[in-house]
């Protein structure tokens, strides 16, 4: 997996070009996987190598891509932030010499109170 690049690294104008390996992946995951849900999709030139597709609000979405690429579910971590109100789901492997990280949020739901209301 590769690092963040380096602040000279960073000073340096970066071309299209030098994002081609995750265009690349981007571009086979929408032949081969073109009838998955669509994810937002993120290229940075901090991470040149990194394609991240993210899903937001739908759990089953993610799911259905790790399964899809054949990636174990024990492969994923799982955690809550902000505050324990938002599930995150998170791997990364390799895909077509690109770092893959997918990505799924969802809000976690508030517990109901004595009342059968909810506690937010």
């Amino acid at each position: 997996m590769n690092d963040a690049l380096t602040l000279h690294e960073l000073t340096v104008p970066m071309t299209l070009d030098e994002l081609a390996v995750p265009l690349r992946a981007l571009r086979l995951l929408a032949v081969d996987f073109g009838h998955l849900p669509a994810p937002c999709t993120r290229v940075s030139t901090i991470y040149p190598n990194q394609l991240e597709l993210s899903f937001y609000d739908d759990l089953a979405d993610f799911e259905g891509w790790r399964d899809a690429l054949g990636i174990a579910p024990d492969a994923v971590e799982c955690r809550e932030q902000g505050g324990g109100r938002t599930r995150a789901l998170s791997l990364t492997t390799d895909y077509a010499g690109a770092e893959l990280r997918l990505v799924a949020y969802r809000d976690v739901p508030a517990p109901a109170t004595a009342a059968g209301k909810d506690a937010r």
